[in-house]
């Protein structure tokens, strides 16, 4: 596609995810103080000396409104995914567009696990934050500047763990070879140390470890689904395959 043409793509495909998040935001209004604060609050709110406060007189319609936006955000999670995987491969063939119902599929649990995983190590993260206070002194924690944090945190969690799946989807539709992809994995692992070491406030690094620890799995496990992949369609194709060549081999071409 031109440039201009790419552009006119993503400004589509963003239009679409955003009325998918802003309908999501209409049930997140009302999840947002029934359910879904009171769980981001818990961890927090359980140590003890710990309190959560409002500074300021419009934070609570502040927090509300992020809320749900970002309630909206995760029950849209679909809709983006899909219009993600849409934008990065657009011209494909139907049968390859039919690839995207598998990327939504395994991706949308994949997120949840992201931010479940986030969501469970946040009790730990919060008690070795606060553990710093001095005895005798309550913690008062500004609310909007706490639930921004976790949110960031259960949000990067999970949008790392759709990019092993963006890999496969991008394989099968015979744009990325798994070659490629084991070629570069001591990055994978470095990059993964890294995010983990960004993200997780805890200053040990048995706990980084434990992080990086199911990214790295999950992207080995895309790696042996694209290899496997690219097996079966040499198997089942009868051109030559000439992406098996190394980087200083010239083709049959």
């Amino acid at each position: 596609m031109p440039l201009r043409e790419h552009l006119d793509e993503l400004r589509k495909r963003l239009f679409r995810a955003a009325l998918a998040v802003v309908a999501g935001a209409a049930a997140g209004w009302w999840l947002w103080p029934n359910v879904v604060l009171p769980l981001l609050a818990g961890p927090a709110e359980s140590i003890d000396g710990v309190e959560l406060n409002f500074a300021s007189t419009l934070g609570v319609l502040d927090v509300q409104v992020k809320g749900a936006l970002w309630v909206g955000l995760i029950v849209a999670a679909p809709v983006w995914i899909y219009q993600l995987w849409a934008f990065v491969t657009p011209g494909l063939t139907r049968k390859e567009r039919g690839y995207a119902v598998g990327f939504v599929l395994a991706g949308f649990p994949l997120f949840l696990a992201g931010l479940a995983l986030a969501y469970f190590i946040l009790p730990t993260t919060m008690a070795l934050i606060t553990s710093f206070t001095p005895d005798g002194i309550n913690n008062i924690i500004d609310t909007p500047s706490y639930l921004s944090f976790v949110m960031r945190l259960l949000l990067a969690f999970g949008i790392s763990f759709l990019v092993p799946v963006l890999l496969v989807a991008l394989n099968f539709a015979g744009l990325v070879p798994g070659r490629a992809i084991l070629k570069q994995w001591r990055i994978v692992v470095f990059l993964c140390f890294v995010f983990s070491a960004i993200f997780t406030p805890t200053p040990d690094a048995l706990t980084m470890i434990l992080m990086a620890m199911p990214l790295i799995f999950l992207f080995f496990i895309a790696i042996g689904v694209c290899l496997l992949n690219d097996k079966r369609r040499r198997r089942n194709s009868p051109e030559t395959d000439y992406s098996a060549l190394s980087d200083d081999e010239a083709s049959a071409l």
